[in-house]
């Protein structure tokens, strides 16, 4: 099998490679982007669907675990995919250019977390060899509650996840074929449906080997390039610190720019504007609309143009309706200005550890420890989140053996280092190309992408002549995150069929990705809830019809929240993590490792650890509090962002567990019986 494989998978890098040469020829011969990126679109959907159509099966182990038949360098590279979320392949290297050093935080946190999955989880999961997580809780711990529970978190996690993933299809299809967002959204839906529809684990496991061979190529591939075009040497993991030592010289000379001075001070002033208006909002929500009402009846007394008349009645229609939205609009702005008032736009220097200055005023101290603890607390929060994803935990249910499961994780490892080594290495070239080609550059000379990416969205990219003088600086740009790596190949001068590789690999992140978590959604409410708990005497091809109908309903909801943007793609996934940390974690390991733990301290902690993870979530984070109709500033407990919720919740769940199990009859013989065997000596 794994000879047969081997030359499968051979033939398919090599045709997409030559796919790649076809397109570059057709682009040299005239053929547009809009038509690049259709077939880009339609060959990379069309080979997945195939994988769905050939492994389609209605059997229950195919279905939920691709038969236990998958070896581990296969496995290892189908988890490497289903990790390389769009978080991964989209958002890292941007929050490495926007956040500098504290943005390795994610980097170890999530290596780091396939640490713990090895050691403590992984072979243990195996060695039970049921289908999903709430399947072992049930086991484990006894009755209907813990199962339950451990089916409501994986939805919970899964679909939080799931929804960025999606957000990220609609952005990059959007990119690919001129389609707007929305559209966007629901015509990438279909190719996460063709890849896990039909097929189950056993489609998702093929499809996302394959989906990890094009998003490795498509990532490498222009950073390479770059590389070689700023220092001659096609290595950037090996040389991007020469890079960075240029990089720090030109932060210092624009720090310094005369220009750039000018456009924060004119940032500042807006700030400042801002701060007037919050202190007594009622009455300058009345200014500004009588403001607004004079021009718009002066432009039509004076017969002015048509376009300007209907702009002004734009920018009167704009204002906030009520004293409440005009606070919260304005705060907003408040900050916006202040923040790109600051140096760099609001960057950190790339070089610099931490914020503030551990030797300098109060002030900075205090900004320095808030800021290295911010740094610990999120590192924390991704390994123990990732050791708590449904998920992927259960990608290690598909081995064939114990061994093959520890192999397994060591293969996702070295697949995921060959992204994650190049991603700070993205991050630099990519900024000292921004800082050094782009900056400076007439506003009349601009590169035709930057209109093009604002026109797909004004927040991902926009551009504006602050101060008057025609020429971009850097205060003057706004990037989001989430295109940084999608705007390398066009930002290093490559040839437009680069740009739709990359967005094909990420495409096929976010694919491989959403594929996984919509299969742990369906089979926790099939598997879990349905047949384990409300009809054990359902029959086999009952229960994959619910679990493919469940998946399709899931995708639908998961499509239509990603098409209102709740949030960036990078902030949903880490919130995801949180909560799967504070979920899963205590119950899991303890469950395995401590024979007193029992079914009421694993429902307790379970309950406590979300409550608590939520909560913070809810009173930290400024968008869920005005949602949730909450006055006030967002509360920080000792300074820690709400990306880090599950610093508080998962130890609250440890707690949980130990003192109620502690307090409760202990675990039947049954129970026990099973750590025995989950712990006994692995297979030789």
């Amino acid at each position: 099998m794994a000879l047969r494989l081997r030359r499968i998978y051979l033939g398919y890098t090599l045709g997409f490679i030559l796919f790649v040469l076809a397109l570059a020829l057709f682009e040299q011969l005239g053929m547009s982007k809009t038509w690049i990126g259709f077939c880009f679109l339609a060959a990379t959907v069309g080979v997945y669907a195939c994988i769905g159509l050939l492994s389609r099966s209605t059997d229950a182990d195919e279905y939920y675990v691709a038969g236990r038949r998958v070896p581990a360098i296969y496995n290892g590279m189908a988890a490497g995919a289903d990790w390389m979320s769009a978080a991964s392949f989209i958002g890292l290297a941007g929050t490495l250019y926007l956040s500098g050093y504290a943005g390795l935080a994610f980097v170890l946190g999530w290596t780091g977390g396939f640490c713990l999955v090895a050691l403590l989880l992984a072979p243990y999961l195996r060695r039970f060899g049921q289908y999903t997580i709430p399947d072992f809780l049930g086991a484990r711990y006894g009755g209907h509650v813990p199962r339950l529970i451990g089916a409501a978190a994986a939805i919970l996690v899964s679909f939080i996840y799931v929804v960025a993933q999606i957000y990220a299809v609609g952005l990059i299809t959007s990119r690919l074929t001129g389609l707007t967002f929305e559209i966007g959204v629901f015509v990438g839906l279909g190719g996460v449906l063709v890849c896990s529809f039909l097929g189950g684990m056993r489609a998702v496991t093929w499809t996302q080997v394959a989906q990890y061979i094009v998003l490795v190529i498509a990532y490498l591939v222009p950073v390479i390039w770059l590389c070689a075009k700023q220092t001659g040497v096609p290595l950037p993991q090996l040389v991007y610190g020469y890079q960075l030592q240029k990089l720090s010289v030109r932060e210092q000379e624009l720090a310094k720019d005369p220009a750039e001075l000018q456009v924060r001070s004119l940032f500042a002033q807006k700030a400042e504007a801002f701060d007037k208006k919050l202190q007594d909002v009622p009455s300058a929500l009345a200014q500004d609309r009588l403001q607004a009402s004079r021009q718009v009846a002066a432009l039509k007394a004076q017969d002015a143009p048509l376009a300007e008349v209907q702009a002004a009645e734009k920018r009167q229609a704009a204002l906030p309706r009520t004293p409440a939205d005009a606070q919260e609009q304005w705060a907003r702005g408040k900050a916006l200005n202040e923040a790109r008032a600051q140096p760099l736009a609001g960057m950190p220097p790339q070089a610099q550890i931490f914020s503030g200055d551990p030797e300098g005023t109060p002030a900075q101290r205090q900004q320095f420890e808030e800021s290295r603890r911010n740094f610990l607390a999120l590192m924390f929060c991704l390994m123990v989140g990732t050791a708590g994803l449904p998920h992927l935990l259960t990608r290690y249910y598909t081995t064939p053996t114990v061994a093959e499961a520890r192999k397994s994780v060591a293969w996702s490892l070295f697949f995921i280092a060959l992204l994650y080594f190049t991603a700070p290495a993205l991050a630099v070239m990519v900024k000292y190309e921004v800082f050094t080609q782009l900056v400076g550059s007439s506003f009349a000379e601009l590169p035709a992408w930057i209109g093009q990416w604002s026109r797909v969205d004004a927040s991902l990219l926009s551009v504006s002549d602050v101060n008057g003088d025609g020429i971009l600086q850097l205060g003057e740009m706004r990037i989001s995150s989430d295109i940084i790596m999608l705007m390398t190949p066009e930002l290093a001068g490559l040839p437009f069929v680069v740009s739709g590789m990359v967005a094909a690999g990420g495409l096929a992140a976010a694919l491989s990705t959403a594929d996984g978590l919509l299969l742990t959604i369906s089979a926790a409410m099939s598997n879990d809830v349905y047949y384990r708990s409300i009809n054990p005497a359902a029959a086999m091809t009952r229960r994959v019809t619910l679990s493919k109908a469940l998946l399709l309903v899931t995708a639908l909801a998961a499509a239509a929240v990603a098409a209102q943007r709740p949030a960036d793609i990078l902030a949903l996934v880490a919130a995801a993590f949180s909560v799967a940390a504070a979920a899963f974690f205590p119950a899991l390991v303890l469950g395995i490792f401590w024979r007193r733990a029992n079914g009421r301290g694993a429902v307790a902690g379970m309950v406590v650890g979300v409550a608590v993870t939520g909560y913070y979530m809810a009173v930290a984070t400024p968008w869920l509090r005005t949602a949730l109709g909450l006055q006030g500033p967002a509360e920080l407990w000792w300074g820690i962002q709400p990306i880090s919720a599950g610093l508080f919740g998962v130890p609250a769940g440890f707690a949980a567990v130990g003192l109620v199990s502690l307090l409760t009859a202990p675990p039947t013989a049954a129970q026990r019986q099973l750590m025995t065997q989950l712990r006994s000596p692995p297979e030789a």
